[in-house]
């Protein structure tokens, strides 16, 4: 298959996983209660974070492994990886009921967010995995699986079955649909043909890893750990109802990360990686340019969009609640440009190794949201956290950007 037909297909695949939380996003803000939508939207970023938990950002380490290594020991380094996540379940997962006991989360909810928090976490990883390994179209059928069709079914239910609308309806389509995932995904990596299965886990090669992963780990949970707290303390702000219409506006602004993930940042930092290792100047060069240049110009479009097409939207929900609390949007929709266009000397970092000035950046960034969002709380209590957002992903787009510059020699970028 050529690669513009590939492209097409993969962009096409995201563009309906895309579409698809879009729909569910806002026919749940029509059909379900608002205070019912901030409580989906606490679910699903806590289930994003502990994901982090479950696999220690090790992906990042076994693709490099993979990338320089011949296909007949990939099975070894797999097989290996496999083995640390066991442990950690068996860490993290019965630590997760201290959710619960402290009140973040209701106990009715506590089975749905272990099956998820399971399921997420194994496609997330067989997603990476066949993203490292040039497999981008099944990569894209694990997504859709995992973010889009349950979502288109949810939408097709609530629309015809009244009865039906709700937020348990939500966690069944998206346990089962995320369990499919899965079996698509080690259908995928079981078709690769590479050896070193039959190999012993090799702990020496995890705990080597562990010291690459962990630094980077820290740096992942600083900056997902803005898009956590971030609810939860706007809840504790403005109430739960009110907290429905910032996930509304956070789903809305979301969606071109999601697009920039799947037609940019996941054909391009690959090659960047492998020019680095092939000392290939040229090659990097081309690829950071084109990478933040097609960064640049989408999320301008994208942003002028939005910003044109939210009050339709809020008009079409019926609900003067998320309209009373439209003025989140534009600052919202800032705060996750300033996060998109930081990407453009991330992966120029990353690509080259340097991962102490991400993980430095990432720490301040979290720093600069909790002090921020603790001194705007005192005078604007409901633009509290979108304030702490803008200044911190500014914090963190300004400190990656002169890292870069630093860091990499000229003829480089």
């Amino acid at each position: 298959m050529n690669t513009a037909l590939l492209r097409f297909l993969n962009l096409s695949l995201r563009g309906s996983t895309l579409a698809s939380k879009f729909l569910l996003i806002f026919f749940l803000a029509r059909y379900a209660e608002p205070a019912e939508v901030g409580l989906y939207g606490l679910i699903a970023v806590t289930v994003s974070y502990g994901l982090y938990f479950l696999g220690f950002d090790f992906y990042m380490y076994t693709a490099r492994e993979l990338l320089g290594n011949s296909p007949a020991v990939w099975g070894r380094f797999l097989k290996s990886q496999v083995g640390l996540s066991a442990l950690l379940y068996c860490i993290f997962l019965p630590a997760s009921v201290v959710l619960f006991l402290i009140g973040l989360l209701p106990w009715w909810v506590l089975p749905w967010f272990t099956a998820l928090l399971v399921l997420e976490h194994v496609t997330q990883e067989l997603n990476r995995l066949l993203v490292a390994l040039s497999r981008q179209l099944m990569a894209s059928w694990v997504l859709f699986f995992r973010s889009g069709f349950w979502a288109v079914v949810v939408v097709v239910v609530m629309h015809f079955n009244a009865g039906l609308r709700e937020l348990e309806t939500v966690l069944w389509a998206w346990t089962a649909s995320a369990f499919f995932a899965a079996m698509v995904g080690v259908y995928s990596i079981y078709r690769i043909d590479s050896g070193g299965w039959s190999d012993v886990i090799d702990w020496q090669w995890i705990c080597r890893g562990l010291k690459i992963a962990i630094p980077m780990l820290v740096a992942t949970l600083a900056l997902r750990g803005l898009y956590t707290i971030d609810r939860y303390w706007f809840e504790s702000l403005m109430g739960l109802d009110v907290l429905g219409a910032y996930v509304l506006f956070v789903g809305i602004c979301n969606a071109l990360l999601s697009f920039m993930d799947a037609g940019v940042f996941t054909f391009l930092y690959p090659p960047m990686i492998a020019a680095n290792a092939s000392n290939d100047a040229g090659e990097f060069r081309r690829r950071f340019r084109q990478l933040a240049l097609q960064t640049w110009v989408l999320v301008t479009l994208f942003s002028l969009l939005a910003w044109f097409a939210v009050g339709p939207l809020l008009q079409w929900l019926d609900r003067p609640l998320y309209s009373e609390y439209q003025y989140l949007f534009g600052w919202l929709l800032l705060a996750n440009a300033l996060f998109i266009v930081s990407m453009v000397p991330h992966f120029g970092l990353y690509a080259r190794g340097k991962d102490r000035p991400i993980i430095v950046s990432h720490v301040s960034g979290l720093a600069v949201f909790i002090g921020a969002t603790a001194l705007y709380s005192e005078y604007w209590p409901s633009l509290a956290v979108p304030y702490g957002l803008v200044t911190a992903f500014a914090s963190i787009l300004v400190l990656k950007s002169w890292q870069f510059y630093r860091l990499t020699p000229r003829p480089w970028w």
